[in-house]
C-alpha cells in the first residue's frame, strides 16, 4: 500500500501514542479503590461479632474527641521535631514529645512526597499514584472517599487557614477558609502570617469541631536556601509558639466539655538536603506525627519513643476520633496508642470496625483474598471476637475475660498490619504483562520507521508500506495464533490483576491482530532492506567511503545509553552514563585529531582538516543533483587530506588542546553538584561555596562568571545587543546581592537590601530587548530575503538573550556551569568540528551528548527533588502560574536548551560560510 510520508507518520503516531499509554498502564498500574459508589452515602456499620449470644451494639462509637485542630507544617522533616534541631528550636514541642500527655510517630510518606498527593493520603488513607505530581500544579475537586468528606457529611463545622490545595480538594466543605497560594516559594513570612492571624479569634469560638492550619514557609525556605539555612530555626520556632498558643487554648476550653480535644501536628513530607522534595530518600519521606490531647496521659517514668508508622494510618485514626465511618478506599490501620485508654469492648469494636473495612477493600481488589494470611487473620479474629462478647455478656469482670480480651486485641492488630501491607504492596505491583505488549508495539513502530526513512525523505516523500501482503501471510496467522495462546494462559494462570485479561476477549484479539500485523510489516520493509543493499553493494564495489571510529562510537553510546535505561539503577544514575559518554567522545577526538596531524605512510587521514573552509554537511554539493553518492561522498570525508601543518601556530596547538582542556572542563564540573541517588548525599564543592562561611569566595566566582560570560558572548553580537548584554549580566550580580547570595566589594554584612524583585525584572527588560532583536532579525532574513548573514546573527541573538536568561535562574555557584559551557561551545566549534569537516549527524549527536551531561552538570536528576522551584518565581511578587512553570521548566532543562540552541546557530553560521564561499567561486 502506497502511502504518503505525513499519512504514515500519522499513523505510526497513534499507534505508539496506544504502545506507550498500555505500557504506563502497567508500570502505573490502577490504585486500590473501593466498588462500591462514590457518594458518600451513608451505609450501616458491621455489627459486633457475636458466638451464640445477640450483640445490641450495631451503631458506630461514639467520637472520642470533641474538637481537632490538626497542624500541617510544610515539609516538615521528623529530626526537625525528634532530633537536635528539635530540641534547640521547639522546646515545648519537645516537652510535649518527651513528658507530656502525646503519642509520637515517625510517619512514612510514600512517593510521589509533594503536598497534594500526600494531602490526599491523610485525609483518605489511599496511596495516591505518580499522576498526582502533575495534578499538584492545579488540583482537582477529591470525590474519593475522605474524612473531610465524612465529617461534613455528620454536621461537623470545618474550618481551614493556609495552603488553597485543601480549598481546591474539598470545595465548599469548610464554614470558614482563607487560602494561600503554596507555589510562591519566595514568601516565607506572609504566608504563614495569614494563618496565624486568625488563631486568636478562632481559639476563642466555640462553633467549629476540626481546624485546619496548613503553614508554608517551612518548605518555601528549603526551596530558596536548602535544610541548612540559619531560617530554618526562626521558622521552627515560630511554629513552636504557635503549638504552644493552641495547645493551651485547648486544655482551657477543655474543663468546660466532657471531651477532650485533640491536636495533630504533621508534616506533609520531608525534605531533601539540597531543600527540594518528591522522590523517596529518607529525608523526603520521614515525617512527625504528634497526638496531643489530655487522653493521653502519661504515668511518671513512662518513656516513649516515636513508633515508625505509616502516613495513611492518620485517616482512620481521625476517623475513628470523630466517630465517623473509616474512609473506604484506606490502605492505613488504626494507631492503636490512641485508644489503649479505652475499656476493652471499646478497643476490640474500634479494631474490628477497621479490619471489615480493609478486608472489604482485600476482596474487591485481590482475586485470591482467601489465600491472603491476613483475611485467615480476620477469621480467626472474628470468631475469636464472638466467643469474647459471649463471655462479657455473661459474666462481667474475670481473669478469663481479660486474658481472651488481650488475645483478641493482639490478633486483630496482627491482622491489621498484614491486611494493611498487603492493601499497599497492591498498589505498587506491575503488570508486567501489559508492560511487555506496550513494550513490543513501541519497537515494532520504531522499527518500521526506521526502515521507512529514505524514502519518506526522498523527493517523492512517498513510501510502500507492506500492509496488506502480510496480513494474507502464513507468518501472520502463525504470530496471530501463538499470541492468542500466550494471552490465554497469562489470563487463566495469573493470580494478579492484569488490565488486557480485565478487558473484552474481542479488545484483546484486536491488540494481537495490531501487535502480528506489525511484526510482519517489518520482517517485509526489512526483506526488502537487506535485499536492496546487496544490489547497492554490487554495483557500488569500488565506493572507499567506510564508517570512523567515531562515527562507531557515537552509533553505539547512543543505542547503549538508550539500552540502558531498562534498568532502574541506570536511570538513578544515569549522570555517569553521560559523563563516561563525554569524555570518552573527548579522548575519541583526541584520537582523531592526533591521527590526522600523523598520518601513517600506509594509511590516508580520513578527514581534511581545514579552518578557513566550509562545513560538510551544509556545503551544497556541486556534482550531478541526481546523483546521490557524490553527496555521500562529500559529507563522508575529503579527498584532497591535509595535515595541520597548513595551519597557523596558535590554531594548530588550540586544535591538539582542545579535547584535553573539554576533557579537564567535564572532570571539573562533576565535582561541582553530586547528583543521583547513591553519591547525592555526599559533599561537593556547590555545597563548600553555599555556605555562608565561604560567601566571599562565592562572590568573586560569580563576577568572575559573569565577566567570562560577556567575553565568550559579544564577539557576535550587535552593538545594541552587548551593551545589553553588560547592563544585563550587572543587573544579575545586583538581584544575586539583593537577595544575600552574594556580596557587593563595599557590603560586609549578611542583610537582604531589598526583595530583588525591581532588579530581576531590570535583567528582563534586557533578555527580551536582545530576543525581539533576534526575532526580527529573524522575520527580516524570511520576509526581505536578505541572506543568511542577517539569519545567523539573528539566531546568534536569540542564543545570547537564553544565556542572560539563564544566568539570572542559575543560583550562583553554578554559574560557572553556564561559563565552561559556552566555553566548551566555543572550542568544539572553532577548533573541532570546523578542523576536522564533522557533518550535521555528527554535530547533532555530540551537541545532544553535551546538552545531557549538562542537564546533570548543573546538579539535575531523575528524581523530581532537584527541581528548584524558586527559580520560577525570580522578580514575581505574587504566584502568576504561565511565567512560574515557564521559568521553572528553563532552569531545570537550562543545558539542553541551551545546546540545542547553540546547534542551530552553529549550523546556520556554517550553511552561511559556505554559501558566500559558493558565491565568491562563481
Amino acid at each position: 500500500m502506497r502511502l504518503g510520508s505525513g499519512t504514515f507518520a500519522a499513523c505510526c503516531v497513534v499507534v505508539e501514542v496506544l504502545g506507550v499509554v498500555l505500557f504506563l498502564r502497567g508500570f502505573f498500574p490502577a490504585p486500590v479503590r473501593s466498588s462500591s459508589s462514590s457518594k458518600h452515602q451513608a451505609e450501616p456499620p458491621a455489627p459486633e461479632p457475636s458466638a451464640g449470644a445477640s450483640s445490641n451494639w450495631t451503631k458506630l462509637p461514639p467520637p472520642l474527641f470533641s474538637k481537632v485542630v490538626i497542624v500541617l507544617i510544610d515539609a516538615l522533616r521528623d529530626d526537625f521535631v525528634f532530633g537536635s534541631k528539635g530540641v534547640k528550636f521547639m522546646p515545648y514541642t519537645t516537652y510535649l514529645v518527651e513528658k507530656g500527655a502525646s503519642h509520637s510517630f515517625v510517619a512514612e510518606a510514600k512517593p510521589p512526597t509533594v503536598t497534594m498527593p500526600r494531602i490526599k493520603a491523610l485525609m483518605t488513607g489511599s496511596v495516591p499514584g505518580f499522576i498526582d505530581v502533575v495534578m499538584n500544579l492545579n488540583s482537582p475537586a477529591l470525590l474519593e472517599d475522605n474524612v473531610i468528606t465524612q465529617a461534613k457529611a455528620a454536621g461537623k463545622r470545618i474550618i481551614s487557614y493556609g495552603d488553597e490545595t485543601w480549598v481546591k480538594l474539598f470545595p465548599k466543605h469548610f464554614v470558614e477558609y482563607d487560602g494561600t497560594t503554596s507555589f510562591f516559594v519566595s514568601d516565607y513570612t506572609e504566608v504563614d502570617e495569614n494563618v496565624t492571624r486568625h488563631l486568636d479569634k478562632v481559639l476563642k469560638r466555640g462553633d467549629w469541631d476540626v481546624l485546619i492550619l496548613h503553614y508554608l514557609g517551612l518548605d518555601h525556605i528549603g526551596h530558596v536556601s536548602g535544610p541548612s539555612s540559619p531560617l530554618i530555626g526562626r521558622k521552627l520556632s515560630e511554629m513552636d509558639g504557635v503549638l504552644m498558643k493552641i495547645h493551651t487554648a485547648l486544655l482551657s476550653e477543655e474543663r468546660e466539655t466532657l471531651l477532650p480535644s485533640l491536636l495533630v501536628l504533621c508534616g506533609d513530607h520531608g525534605m531533601s538536603e539540597t531543600g527540594g522534595h518528591g522522590a523517596s530518600s529518607t529525608e523526603e519521606v520521614s515525617t512527625p506525627l504528634l497526638l496531643v490531647s489530655s487522653a493521653f496521659e502519661r504515668k511518671p517514668g513512662d518513656i516513649r519513643y516515636p513508633k515508625h508508622v505509616q502516613q495513611t494510618d492518620l485517616a482512620a485514626t481521625l476517623a475513628i476520633g470523630l466517630g465517623l465511618p473509616i474512609p473506604k478506599n484506606s490502605v492505613g490501620h488504626l494507631l492503636f496508642p490512641a485508644i489503649e485508654g479505652k475499656p476493652m469492648r471499646e478497643q476490640l469494636r474500634f479494631l474490628h470496625l477497621n479490619t471489615v473495612q480493609l478486608t472489604k477493600l482485600l476482596q474487591e481488589n485481590v482475586p485470591s483474598f482467601e489465600k491472603e494470611p491476613g483475611f485467615e487473620q480476620f477469621k480467626i479474629s472474628e470468631r475469636l471476637h464472638g466467643n469474647w462478647i459471649r463471655l462479657y455478656l455473661e459474666e462481667n469482670n474475670s481473669e478469663v475475660l481479660f486474658n481472651l480480651g488481650t488475645k483478641v486485641r493482639r490478633q486483630y492488630l496482627d491482622a491489621l498490619k498484614t491486611l494493611s501491607l498487603s492493601l499497599s504492596r497492591q498498589v505498587a505491583q506491575y503488570d508486567v504483562y501489559s508492560m511487555v505488549v506496550g513494550t513490543v508495539v513501541v519497537l515494532e513502530v520504531l522499527t518500521l520507521l526506521l526502515l521507512s526513512i529514505p524514502q519518506a525523505l526522498s523527493s517523492k516523500a512517498e513510501l510502500e508500506v507492506p500492509l496488506l501482503s502480510p496480513v494474507f501471510s502464513l507468518l501472520f496467522y502463525l504470530t496471530f495464533l501463538v499470541l492468542s495462546a500466550v494471552h490465554v494462559i497469562v489470563c487463566t494462570s495469573t493470580e494478579s490483576s492484569c488490565y488486557l485479561c480485565s478487558l473484552s476477549w474481542l479488545t484483546a484479539g484486536g491488540v494481537m491482530v495490531l501487535v502480528s500485523a506489525l511484526l510482519c510489516a517489518v520482517v517485509s520493509a526489512l526483506t526488502k532492506v537487506l535485499v536492496r543493499g546487496k544490489l547497492l553493494s554490487k554495483n557500488a564495489a569500488h565506493s572507499n567511503s567506510r564508517w570512523s571510529e567515531l562515527d562507531l562510537l557515537i552509533l553505539l553510546g547512543t543505542l547503549g545509553h538508550v539500552l540502558s535505561l531498562g534498568a532502574s539503577s541506570f536511570i538513578e544514575e544515569e549522570h555517569q552514563t553521560w559523563y563516561f559518554l563525554v569524555s570518552t567522545l573527548c579522548l575519541a577526538l583526541c584520537h582523531d585529531i592526533y591521527r590526522n596531524y600523523l598520518p601513517g605512510d600506509d594509511c590516508e587521514p580520513q578527514r581534511c582538516l581545514h579552518v578557513e573552509g566550509g562545513f560538510d554537511g551544509a556545503t551544497p554539493a556541486l556534482q550531478d543533483k541526481n546523483t546521490s553518492s557524490a553527496v555521500l561522498e562529500l559529507n563522508r570525508g575529503c579527498k584532497s587530506p591535509s595535515s595541520l601543518g597548513t595551519l597557523r601556530g596558535y590554531e594548530k596547538w588550540m586544535v591538539l588542546a582542545s579535547p584535553w582542556v573539554i576533557l579537564t572542563c567535564c572532570r571539573l564540573l562533576r565535582s561541582l553538584n553530586q547528583t543521583g541517588v547513591q553519591w547525592a548525599h555526599r559533599p561537593d564543592l556547590g555545597h563548600w561555596l553555599t555556605s555562608s562561611d565561604h560567601k566571599a569566595a562565592l562572590s568573586v566566582l560569580a563576577a568572575l562568571s559573569l565577566a567570562v560570560i560577556f567575553a565568550l558572548i559579544q564577539r557576535r553580537c550587535s552593538p545594541a545587543s552587548k551593551v545589553a548584554m553588560a547592563l544585563g549580566l550587572l543587573g544579575v550580580y545586583c538581584y544575586r546581592a539583593a537577595i544575600g547570595n552574594v556580596l557587593f566589594p563595599w557590603q560586609q554584612d549578611n542583610k537582604d537590601i531589598s526583595k530583588g524583585i525591581l532588579e530581576a525584572r531590570f535583567v528582563y527588560v534586557f533578555v527580551l530587548g536582545i530576543l525581539f532583536t533576534g526575532t526580527k532579525d529573524l522575520l527580516k532574513s524570511q520576509v526581505v530575503a536578505a541572506g543568511f548573514t542577517v539569519k545567523t546573527v539573528g539566531l546568534w541573538e536569540l542564543y545570547s538573550g537564553f544565556v542572560l536568561l539563564a544566568a539570572l535562574l542559575l543560583r550562583p555557584h553554578n554559574l560557572p556551569v553556564l561559563v565552561l559551557s559556552l566555553l566548551i561551545q566555543t572550542l568544539m566549534a572553532k577548533f573541532v568540528w570546523k578542523p576536522l569537516r564533522h557533518d550535521v549527524a555528527e554535530v547533532t549527536v555530540m551537541h545532544y551528548w553535551f546538552g545531557q551531561a549538562f542537564f546533570y552538570f548543573q546538579g539535575n536528576s531523575n528524581n523530581i527533588a532537584t527541581v528548584d522551584i524558586s527559580a520560577g518565581f525570580v522578580g514575581l511578587d505574587t504566584y502568576v502560574e504561565i511565567p512560574a512553570i515557564f521559568l521553572t521548566a528553563f532552569a531545570t532543562y537550562t543545558g539542553p536548551v541551551l545546546w540545542a540552541s547553540h546547534l542551530v546557530s552553529f549550523l546556520s553560521s556554517e550553511a552561511s560560510s559556505s554559501a558566500d564561499g559558493s558565491t565568491h567561486s562563481q
